[in-house]
């Protein structure tokens, strides 16, 4: 993480033109000078961070050369520590001669290189330590338990109380809708129009897409719903669902969810043609693509999937702009690359339950090991979208702070998860998934609204 936080503050230093105050190397002034604002102490700081950050890469490179480790291992470590001299000498140039579009450029990616070979050694490193040789892929997914039958296999049961009975059946319709996961979806959205807008977002544009956001995300899980009913019988952690136990009835999940997806496009319609068509895009590509064609059929399900989150990153900067912008495409990539990061997690403290349903998880086709080494990786690549997101839209230090202080919590998650190997591990990355990714686009929100 040291690293990533040199790339970080480097960026924001750049974006902020700290630099300018202490246009000199090693120090400021003729070269030697002490800095002489708060802005030049900053730029210092992250030259000398910098001297003890690329120590810690040459002892790590060392200690890997000497401890044995694969070549692979030595290969990553190599490139990293070959690329530092080269970034610093890179970093000086900037300081003196002045960053140029393209420099900046070359000097962002030489960054993310070594980020990149320090997440590959680690990664490989801990697969080598920490994998099971016995673990592989779930052969007989048949072998396991089935889930424990209801006491009343018949009829579904609900109570006789007319309140009762009402309060029963919203609460089915309720949890067609997917409430849990809205919450993120729609900070996705906001994070997208904050970034277009600024300060000047139209609280109209804000009420309209959100509204159609959450009706869009309650239309793609009842439909979900009513496409996996059989599935889901044979799965313990969704036995229970309302389509599953019969409480809800096909015919009016399937009018529950048309009447959701007419409401969110004709919400997504009031703020303009695209956004309504980015809306009804995202309601068939999870509804129909991912859960009838890529989640059964795929191990890569949960990669391509990830195309459903990244869409209200899209439509919030469509709403604002009534195009699909760069700015909104950066944002959807980090939401791309952190799905795999964030829900391989529930795949692993689910294995079984997969493997029962008959869904080709990564954790049952490729095993645990194989699994927690993507997790780390897609994590990795996760904080080097983040990192670019940061440069594409000049943000500020909250957004840099929050990143590399919820991204190393991400990042010990998922090392703990290595190294435990239980479930209660597999569901401590996951919720630090979540609390990463939330924090980081309340962030964006923060730092494109007020600061």
């Amino acid at each position: 993480m040291g690293v990533y936080l040199l790339l970080l503050v480097g960026t924001t230093v750049a974006v902020t033109d700290a630099a300018r105050t202490c246009a000199a190397w090693p120090a400021c002034g003729d070269g030697l000078a002490p800095p002489t604002s708060v802005a030049g102490a900053l730029v210092i700081g992250h030259r000398l961070a910098a001297v003890v950050v690329g120590l810690l890469v040459l002892a790590a490179g060392v200690a890997a050369w000497r401890g044995g480790r694969r070549r692979r291992v030595r290969a990553a470590l190599g490139v990293s520590m070959v690329c530092y001299p080269a970034q610093a000498a890179l970093g000086a140039v900037v300081a003196t001669a002045g960053a140029t579009a393209a420099l900046s450029a070359v000097h962002l990616f030489v960054g993310m290189v070594i980020f990149g070979g320090l997440v590959a050694a680690l990664a490989w490193t801990l697969e080598a330590d920490t994998g099971d040789p016995s673990d592989g892929p779930v052969t007989d997914p048949d072998a396991l338990s089935p889930p424990p039958a209801p006491d009343d296999a018949g009829s579904p049961t609900l109570p006789e109380a007319p309140v009762a009975r009402a309060r029963t059946v919203a609460g089915a319709y309720l949890r067609l809708t997917k409430p849990r996961l809205m919450w993120l979806l729609c900070l996705v959205a906001s994070a997208g129009m904050a970034l277009a807008a600024g300060p000047a977002l139209d609280p109209r544009t804000v009420v309209l897409t959100l509204l159609g956001g959450v009706l869009s995300i309650g239309a793609s899980g009842t439909f979900n719903h009513v496409l996996e009913r059989d599935v889901d019988r044979r799965m313990n952690r969704t036995s229970d669902r309302p389509l599953a136990t019969d409480v809800v009835s096909v015919r009016n999940a399937l009018a529950f969810g048309g009447l959701l997806t007419v409401g969110s496009l004709v919400a997504f319609a009031a703020v303009n043609p695209l956004v309504a068509v980015l809306g009804l895009a995202a309601i068939v590509f999870y509804s129909v693509i991912y859960t009838l064609v890529l989640k059964p059929n795929t191990v890569q399900n949960t990669v391509i999937g990830g195309a459903a989150g990244a869409l209200p990153a899209l439509i919030g900067w469509a709403a604002v702009t009534g195009r699909v912008g760069l700015g909104g495409l950066v944002l959807a990539t980090v939401i791309f690359l952190w799905t795999p990061a964030h829900f391989y997690n529930l795949a692993l403290a689910y294995k079984d339950d997969y493997a029962r349903g008959g869904f080709p998880m990564m954790p049952v086709v490729r095993g645990e090991t194989e699994t927690r080494k993507h997790i780390l990786w897609w994590l990795g690549a996760t904080l080097v979208g983040a990192g670019v997101l940061a440069t594409w839209q000049s943000l500020g230090w909250l957004y840099v702070l929050t990143t590399v202080s919820l991204g190393a919590a991400f990042l010990w998650a998922v090392v703990r998860l290595h190294v435990d190997r239980t479930e209660s591990a597999a569901f401590r990355a996951f919720h630090a998934s979540n609390a990463y990714l939330g924090a980081l686009l309340l962030a964006v929100v923060v730092d494109a609204l007020a600061l």
